[in-house]
């Protein structure tokens, strides 16, 4: 039997987590090109579990809300004990992997045709829209 996650949506907001309630003892965000919320949650949990699954009793949350023409991305989660100074800069690593987040928005957007036009050169340009996006909350606020 696997492990349970818990998916909750609450207006643009989807939260995976191990469990609930979902709390976020450390944490980094990033902004991604738009894609499948859900997939690219699970994409990024399991990336961040590679790095992180020797920190005793963490348990993942990437909470993901919508941004635009993006994603706003919350990664990290829970930890029972101490959380390491460097731990936020772990996480921080693999969000910002060109790799990975090419990895994830090429899943996330799978089987989804038209509906994010050019979706592989989103995903290879993300830092740049990622850019754009924070420029554009910014100078809205």
């Amino acid at each position: 039997m696997g492990i349970r996650w818990y998916v909750s949506h609450l207006n643009e907001k989807l939260t995976l987590s191990r469990r609930l309630p979902a709390r976020f003892d450390v944490a980094a965000e990033t902004v991604l090109p738009a894609a499948d919320p859900l997939r690219l949650a699970h994409q990024i949990r399991q990336d961040m579990w590679r790095k992180l699954q020797s920190l005793r009793g963490f348990s993942p949350v990437v909470e993901i809300t919508s941004a635009g023409q993006g994603m706003r991305v919350r990664a990290g989660g829970q930890v029972m004990g101490r959380v390491p100074a460097n731990t936020a800069a772990q996480i921080t690593e693999v969000l910002e992997d060109p790799g990975a987040r090419a990895r994830w928005i090429r899943h996330a957007t799978r089987g989804q045709g038209g509906a994010l036009p050019d979706s592989r050169a989103d995903a290879k340009d993300s830092h740049r829209i990622a850019a754009k996006i924070d420029m554009k909350s910014e100078s809205a606020s």
